[in-house]
C-alpha cells in the first residue's frame, strides 16, 4: 500500500479541469445508480463537532474506498483545518488497500470541484458571490480562476480573513480579482450565483427570502447556515445524493425544516437549467472523493511519491 503525505497529495493533484470532470462523472454516476455511496453515519464528541465515515464504490472503474473525516468548527482558532481525516483507496476486485492519504486537501479540492461542475454547467456569465473566507474559500477561488472567471465578490464576517484571502489570491488564484463587499446584502443582491461557505450550524446568518435574485443559482457548502429552509422552499432543490440528503434532512439540527430535494445534481448537469431560483445542496459524497483520490493515487505512483508499506 502506498502512503502519501499532505505534500505528496498537493504534488499529485490533477488540473482543475480534470477535477471538475471527475466531480461531474461522480455526480452523474450517483444520479444514474452506477456508483454506490450509502448515507454517511455521523458521530459526535462535542456540540457542533461531527465525524463521518464515507464509503463508496464505483464498479465501472473497479474502485472501492472510504474517507473518515471530522469537522470541528473551532479548529481554525487552534491553527488547524476545520476538516481533517484520511482516505483509503482499495482495489475493487481483491479489496486490498492500495493507497492511504490525508483527506484535508482532498476534501478541499473535491468540494470545490463539485461546486465548479455546477458553475460550469449552470451559472452562465452572471456575477458570482462567495460568502465566507474560511477553509473552503481558497480552493473555490482557485477553481473559479481556472474556469476563467475574472472577478468574484466576497463577503466575510471577519475583515482580517477577507484581507488574507485577497492577499493569497494574488498568487493562488491568478487572473481572479476579489471584490470586497461592504455588506452581505451588497454582495448577494445582484449575484447570479451565490456560493456560501460559512461555518456549519449558524442560524443568524441566513439570507432573507427577498434578498437573492429571482433567478439566482445558490450553492450552499454550509448546509442551512446561509440558505435556510424558507429560501429553499422558493427554489428548485437538488442534491448530490437524494438518499443521503433525506438522511441529513431528518436531523433538524443540521437542516432545520428543509424541504425535500426534487432532483439529483447529476441529472441537472445534463439538462437545461430550471427556471427561477435553483438551490443545489451538495452535502459531500464518498463517490466524488473516491474518483479524485484514485486520480491522486495514480499520479503519485507515476511520480514515485509516497512510501510503500507492507500490510
Amino acid at each position: 500500500m502506498r502512503v502519501l503525505t499532505d505534500d505528496d497529495v498537493r504534488a499529485a493533484l490533477p488540473s482543475w479541469h480534470e477535477l471538475l470532470d471527475l466531480a461531474e462523472e461522480a455526480l452523474v454516476a450517483l444520479a444514474e445508480g452506477r456508483a454506490e455511496a450509502p448515507p454517511k453515519p455521523a458521530v459526535h464528541t462535542a456540540p457542533g463537532m461531527f465525524a463521518n465515515a464515507m464509503p463508496a464504490a464505483h464498479p465501472e472503474r473497479n474502485l472501492l474506498g472510504c474517507k473518515w473525516i471530522s469537522v470541528v468548527p473551532d479548529n481554525p482558532v487552534r491553527g488547524l483545518p476545520t476538516a481533517t481525516g484520511v482516505m483509503i483507496v482499495n482495489d475493487g476486485t481483491t479489496g486490498e488497500p492500495t493507497c492511504l492519504m490525508p483527506a484535508t486537501e482532498l476534501t478541499a479540492v473535491r468540494t470545490a470541484a463539485v461546486t465548479g461542475a455546477c458553475v460550469r454547467a449552470l451559472a452562465g456569465d452572471d456575477p458570482i458571490t462567495y460568502l465566507g473566507a474560511g477553509s473552503q474559500a481558497r480552493s473555490h477561488m482557485a477553481m473559479l480562476a481556472a474556469l476563467g472567471r475574472r472577478e468574484v465578490t466576497v463577503w466575510a464576517r471577519r475583515a482580517s480573513a477577507l484581507r488574507e484571502l485577497t492577499e493569497w489570491a494574488r498568487s493562488g488564484a491568478p487572473g481572479l480579482t476579489i471584490l470586497s463587499a461592504s455588506s452581505r446584502e451588497a454582495a448577494v443582491r445582484d449575484a447570479g450565483t451565490i456560493i456560501t461557505g460559512l461555518s456549519i450550524g449558524l442560524t443568524d446568518t441566513r439570507l432573507p427570502v427577498t434578498l437573492p435574485r429571482s433567478d439566482a443559482l445558490m450553492l450552499p457548502l454550509d448546509y442551512a447556515s446561509s440558505i435556510g429552509p424558507d429560501l429553499a422552499e422558493t427554489a428548485t432543490l437538488a442534491a448530490d445524493d437524494m438518499r443521503q440528503f433525506e438522511a441529513v434532512r431528518a436531523d433538524r439540527a443540521k437542516l432545520g425544516a428543509y424541504p425535500r430535494a426534487t432532483a439529483w445534481t447529476g441529472h441537472l448537469l445534463g439538462q437545461s437549467r430550471p427556471r427561477g431560483r435553483v438551490v443545489i445542496a451538495n452535502l459531500g459524497s464518498g463517490a466524488s472523493d473516491l474518483l479524485v483520490a484514485d486520480a491522486i493515487a495514480t499520479r503519485a505512483q507515476s511520480a514515485g511519491l509516497g512510501t510503500e508499506v507492507a500490510l
